[in-house]
């Protein structure tokens, strides 16, 4: 392997894809060697996204056309069936970092019933290593398929899993109040998304029926030992990017709200992107924006026996594609933290 490593990113006009150019551009350890976007191929980077233009990067191109052996890593920020359908085709010399769903759901049927259709790379799935560093760096940097979790399950996770790990709280009534930045939902022109129609306007999507749901389910049922069912309910907010969830938990054999906060210090106290708030302070959206970095607080709430978790982080950046480099430094053997510490932007 050459002294960087080349890398390749497919789906590059989509928004975590240009998150992923502007993150891996400040990468002393990594060069961009291949762009796709079939409907863009031909056109120069900058011709879809003028701020990215300068870089001195190559131009679109289809799949079809990149020169797999050139490369080292690839990641997929490519829509959901999509990636299974490339991937399973690649040499397997590859490290693939996929954004999309499509490796995340351990069982191929419940991805199925969840994405309607059958898993196309089932072969694969059981050779995919969940994504998430704080809970699994050193499968992660021993893999070679990284499945990069979603955005709402990543705040989820990190604000969960210590807890219920710990057996602080119960898992018979987690409640999960979600909202997202419009991001979220790709950069595909969608009527729901239009100015006129999500400007000035909260509004709720996907109720009771979110993908990101069994994946919750499936790593929280992890950490507890037995299946898990959460309500999880997801809302749009007006803004390009940023995402907060509120996690109403039933607390357990007299905890108190102390004591998730001492649980979240016993697993993040080392972290460098995990920031855990003082008591009585609770996260914004402003606080992460345009980061890699997660804010987590809890309080105890008014009614006995009961707290409150909230998490927050940026969609694109810690929910999308810092995550991802975050796995690229783990595979590569690169510090963690390289080309991710930027801080966030404010206001």
């Amino acid at each position: 392997m050459s002294a960087q490593v080349k890398a390749a990113i497919l789906g590059a006009s989509g928004y975590t894809g240009a998150d992923l150019v502007r993150l891996l551009t400040l990468h002393p350890g990594v060069e961009i060697s291949a762009l796709t976007a079939n409907a863009h191929a031909g056109k120069p980077l900058g011709a879809v996204y003028p701020h990215l233009g300068y870089l001195g990067l190559p131009d679109l191109v289809t799949v079809a056309e990149v020169d797999w052996s050139a490369l080292d890593v690839v990641f997929c920020a490519l829509p959901h069936a999509t990636t299974q359908q490339i991937v399973k085709t690649l040499p397997k010399h590859l490290k693939i970092i996929d954004l999309s769903a499509d490796f995340r759901l351990e069982d191929p049927a419940i991805y199925a019933a969840w994405y309607g259709h059958e898993h196309y790379a089932p072969d694969l799935q059981p050779e995919a290593v969940y994504g998430l560093p704080e809970l699994y760096r050193e499968q992660i940097a021993d893999g070679r398929l990284i499945a990069c979790p979603g955005c709402y399950p990543t705040a989820v996770l990190l604000a969960l899993v210590p807890l219920v790990r710990a057996g602080l709280v119960t898992t018979e009534d987690l409640i999960i109040d979600a909202k997202s930045g419009l991001s979220g939902a790709g950069r595909g022109l969608k009527e729901n998304l239009l100015f006129c129609e999500a400007g000035e306007g909260l509004s709720p999507y996907a109720v009771g029926k979110h993908r990101h749901a069994p994946e919750i389910e499936q790593e929280i049922g992890k950490a507890a030992g037995r299946r898990v069912l959460v309500n999880f309910t997801p809302h749009l907010v007006p803004m390009s990017r940023g995402e907060l969830v509120t996690c109403h938990l039933r607390l357990a054999g007299g905890a108190t709200a102390a004591d998730l906060r001492e649980a979240h210090v016993k697993a993040y106290g080392n972290e460098i992107f995990v920031r855990l708030l003082p008591e009585g302070a609770l996260p914004s959206t402003q606080m992460v924006r345009g980061s890699n970095y997660a804010a987590i607080g809890t309080i105890q709430d008014r009614i006995p026996g009961r707290a409150i978790t909230i998490a927050g982080i940026d969609n694109l950046v810690k929910g999308s594609s810092g995550q991802a480099v975050q796995n690229m430094n783990l595979l590569f053997g690169f510090d963690e933290s390289t080309a991710l510490l930027q801080p966030p932007l404010f206001p």
